[in-house]
């Protein structure tokens, strides 16, 4: 459903890039319609690839990148984030998913933060009690890039990924490069050196509302992009239902509205984060 009666008025969202769609579901010669911060976004993919963005009567910026068409509303200072992994040669590219979700960009992406909820939502995959503690990781703002980096994260896990053949403790590391978008780095089950690459990127369609857009950049030689793709839609969909029964919709930025616990590490910087850089999109 696009929801054209809701504007945005926070200038912060209005000028960043925004993930608007799978280049593979914009068919050669057709145009698409996606809601974005409140507002229709007409797409148009040309024959030669190139992707042409328009909404409210006037054309708007395009990038293509990771696969995926992004456009802005505003006039955004810099480029698109970087992803050095997803041009390595070796690695499978894909689009896992895109997947509407009745709440917040924020409170998705943090939801994708949050190790805590493994053993109990993504049991027998990405957790299993009695393998519930989280052990104490750090979690910083970079001062170069002013995105939020969390490392020396550890959980147990019976089924990391497809290639997995038994549980073990996966390290993982979560950056967040964009309001609205969140990567996570974890350790290969084939090869310990290297690392697997899931993100998520948040369409904010409205301030309740959100498509999250699942990218996979992995190693991989066993398996189908079929069977990979459906794995991720299956971790995903547990999430959804988790995603959707959380009221508010939004994400308070106040953390005396919801009780932090040190698990939330990541979630705490987070709120602060979108706070500093004045974010009110999606938030409380």
């Amino acid at each position: 459903m696009i929801e054209t009666e809701i504007h945005c008025a926070d200038r912060v969202a209005l000028d960043q890039w925004h993930i608007v769609g799978a280049l593979e579901d914009l068919p050669a010669g057709r145009t698409k319609t996606t809601p974005l911060l409140g507002t229709t976004v007409m797409l148009l993919r040309a024959a030669d690839g190139s992707v042409s963005a328009s909404a409210d009567g006037r054309h708007l910026p395009v990038r293509r990148k990771f696969g995926y068409a992004w456009t802005s509303l505003g006039h955004p200072a810099g480029e698109i984030f970087d992803i050095p992994e997803y041009d390595e040669p070796d690695r499978r590219n894909m689009n896992a998913a895109s997947m509407g979700v009745h709440v917040s960009a924020p409170r998705a992406v943090e939801n994708f933060l949050d190790l805590a909820h493994f053993a109990f939502v993504h049991t027998n995959y990405l957790g299993v009690e009695p393998h519930t503690e989280i052990k104490p990781y750090k979690v910083d703002v970079s001062a170069g890039s002013d995105e939020i980096l969390a490392t020396k994260c550890i959980a147990y896990q019976p089924l990391a990924s497809l290639v997995a053949t038994e549980g073990y403790d996966v390290e993982y590391v979560y950056r967040v490069p964009h309001p609205y978008c969140a990567i996570l780095y974890k350790a290969n089950a084939v090869d310990l050196t290297r690392q697997d690459v899931i993100c998520l990127f948040l369409q904010p369609a409205t301030e309740e509302r959100s498509i999250g857009h699942m990218l996979l950049s992995v190693l991989d030689e066993t398996n189908s992009d079929t069977a990979i793709r459906a794995y991720q839609q299956l971790i995903f969909g547990q999430d959804k239902p988790i995603l959707e029964n959380q009221m508010p919709k939004r994400l308070p930025l106040d953390m005396r509205t919801e009780l932090s616990a040190k698990a939330d590490a990541s979630s705490s910087t987070y709120r602060r984060w979108l706070k500093e850089q004045g974010v009110r999109y999606g938030t409380i």
